[in-house]
């Protein structure tokens, strides 16, 4: 299990939802923490400094522990370098407060972590505290699984109720399990096909670990219904693999859901890549 909670700063006053919720996480799971403060641009070195100082405090007035680094040049170069150094760290990040421009010309910053950080990616776009609901979207493949264990594990730590969902887009293909999956989207987790299994599954370990978990299944355009569970459920968590965790063209269908749902803004967003040794 991952034991550090890794954030990276890099002085936008918009970092300290994600500095609030790592601060909660911490102190509910009793991981350890590291503030990484990433001077990407000497003009905001003061704000980087200030930010960081702020958060010191903030974290010892909570009791929490925590180390400090400062590092100069570009976050998501930073972030990979990091992630080689801390490869079994969580890394927590939350809105950067890059320009329309920069988003423009090099897209946006979770997106560029997201591909940078081989290591879990957790995006606080506002600090969601505490942590009651989890929701944990399934993709029916293998990409999906490190993100289910941590998610699983987190809410067993956090002693909130877990949500499995499974969205089942339209299917033009015609075999015998594209047909089931379309036929008998509402009782998947009782049908022989692949998500069917890893649902049962997942049900199985969030058992074994005593997680309060359900099952809900979805029809239909899976970022549109991934967004609308979200809304109606009042989740505080949502876990996700990577669209960096598998290769072929199945998965590239679907790569930008992830991001697609992180960049929505309406509460953090956990994303794993695929560990075979999960």
């Amino acid at each position: 299990m991952n034991k550090t909670l890794l954030v990276l700063i890099n002085g936008c006053d918009k970092n300290w939802a994600a500095i609030e919720y790592t601060a909660w996480l911490a102190a509910k799971t009793g991981k350890t923490l590291r503030l990484e403060g990433i001077i990407e641009n000497p003009a905001k070195k003061e704000n980087v400094e200030a930010m960081l100082t702020r958060a010191s405090q903030y974290l010892s007035e909570k009791g929490l522990k925590h180390s400090i680094a400062t590092h100069t040049g570009n976050l998501e170069k930073t972030a990979s370098q990091l992630s080689e150094e801390f490869p079994h760290a969580v890394f927590v990040a939350g809105n950067m407060g890059r320009s329309s421009l920069q988003k423009l010309i090099s897209g946006s910053s979770f997106r560029n972590l997201m591909e940078a950080v081989h290591s879990p990616l957790l995006f606080v776009p506002t600090a969601s505290i505490p942590v009651k609901k989890v929701l944990i979207c399934m993709g029916g493949l293998k990409y999906a699984l490190t993100a289910e264990h941590l998610g699983l594990k987190l809410a067993k730590e956090m002693d909130a109720q877990v949500t499995l969902l499974t969205v089942v887009p339209p299917i033009d293909l015609d075999y015998p399990e594209a047909r089931v999956i379309r036929e008998q989207w509402q009782t998947l987790a009782e049908t022989d096909t692949e998500p069917g299994r890893n649902l049962r599954n997942a049900l199985a370990t969030a058992r074994g670990l005593g997680v309060e978990t359900n099952i809900r299944a979805r029809n239909g355009n899976i970022v549109e219904e991934i967004l609308d569970e979200i809304k109606t459920g009042q989740y505080q968590l949502i876990c996700m693999g990577s669209s960096f965790s598998a290769q072929g063209l199945r998965h590239m269908m679907t790569a930008n859901v992830t991001a697609e749902i992180a960049e929505s803004r309406l509460c953090p967003v956990l994303s794993a890549r695929y560990d075979a040794t999960e």
